[in-house]
């Protein structure tokens, strides 16, 4: 069976189409910078690639782009649709309604309408946290706020994480019970994630993928008395206070200059100084969810990087790593600008924490949990 698989960011959408008889990739792409100028599709197949720059406003429009590139042209690798035997689609938020991949029906689709609000720039284009224990899914809010509504910490990008954090047990001889990881998942969405012995124990997204570091339009976290303080300044409530801090914020707010991380770079090595801060201030906010979430697992044995940000750029990498000796991590700065590998490891040979570049494969974690389901008896 030939299963496509569409899994949708922010501002990207990344595919394959794979065969599973031998999980074999027929065709994979990205489609990036939707909603932003200078939008592209990459697509690979038969050996070559081929990269387009084509207006993608929204997610629809990349996505009848990939239909076109897999069905005409060089990198065509079916002659019709119907040769795709399934697809799967990643949703960010499932709530406490989706702890498990699930055939999409109508009630299933109403469902994730209803729960958009939770993973508004994501759920409506297109989690696996649930091992968290209370103390650290809960808010201090009253109870009754996760009895009668669901308020609690959720996270996202949990296929990523659970990508990694198996291939980076796997790599290292170990089994994944052995292990105290820090996952750090980092792209226009960003989140970290502490794995103990193969569970997700915390993460810093939280009731929606808001909270955290610094994004790319997303603010992270704040104070919660900032946002009723801009209300009163901007004259903005509600919905239009939600896509403010959603869309307006983080690396686009501070820099000015734009969401994309290789243009906030660009900016703060032409001596921009807001690009600069920008990209300080996501070092500075992800080195400490790191060495929080040492302290919450009582001990680290391992740090990995992944998503666009944390497979690409070895400055944000090497920012994060830097004066953390103390906690036994010390990186290899050679190896942290080697390119072109699955799995990468950049420790140097003193450092009692391996720190891992793993290049994340949602795409097939995502295909086998779609083949075991439409097969399923």
């Amino acid at each position: 069976m030939k299963i496509l698989v569409i899994n949708c960011g922010s501002s990207s959408l990344k595919y394959q189409l794979i065969d599973m008889t031998d999980e074999s990739v027929l065709c994979k792409g990205l489609c990036e910078r939707i909603g932003i100028e200078g939008s592209k599709i990459t697509h690979q197949a038969h050996g070559g690639k081929w990269s387009v720059e084509v207006p993608f406003p929204t997610h629809t429009e990349a996505f009848m782009k990939v239909v076109e590139m897999m069905t005409t042209g060089e990198g065509a690798v079916v002659a019709d649709k119907s040769e795709i035997g399934a697809i799967g689609h990643r949703i960010v938020q499932g709530a406490e309604f989706f702890t498990k991949s699930e055939i999409v029906t109508d009630a299933i689709i109403d469902k994730i309408e209803e729960i958009a609000p939770l993973a508004p720039v994501h759920n409506l284009a297109h989690v696996h946290h649930q091992t968290m224990p209370p103390k650290a899914y809960m808010y201090g809010v009253p109870y009754e706020m996760y009895e009668k509504y669901a308020i609690r910490r959720y996270g996202a990008h949990g296929t990523s994480h659970r990508y990694v954090s198996m291939a980076a047990a796997q790599f290292l001889g170990k089994d994944p019970s052995e292990l105290k990881m820090v996952t750090c998942h980092l792209g226009n969405g960003s989140s970290i994630t502490a794995v103990d012995g193969g569970k997700c124990v915390d993460t810093s997204m939280g009731l929606t993928p808001l909270a955290g570091v610094l994004m790319g339009t997303r603010c992270g976290d704040i104070d919660p008395s900032v946002v009723t303080y801009m209300e009163q300044k901007l004259g903005i409530h509600g919905q239009d206070m939600a896509d403010y801090l959603n869309k307006k914020c983080g690396l686009l707010g501070i820099s000015g200059v734009s969401s994309d991380m290789r243009d906030v770079t660009g900016a703060a090595d032409q001596g921009n100084e807001r690009a600069q801060l920008a990209t300080d201030m996501l070092k500075y906010q992800i080195k400490k969810y790191v060495g929080a979430y040492a302290a919450a697992m009582g001990g680290l044995d391992c740090v990995v990087f992944t998503g666009g940000i944390g497979e690409n750029d070895d400055r944000v990498r090497l920012g994060v790593c830097e004066n953390m000796e103390f906690l036994g991590i010390k990186l290899d700065e050679e190896k942290n600008k080697l390119r072109g590998q699955d799995i990468i490891d950049m420790s140097a040979a003193d450092s009692r924490v391996k720190v891992l570049m793993v290049c994340t494969n949602e795409e097939l974690m995502i295909a086998r949990d779609t083949l075991a389901l439409v097969t399923a008896k």
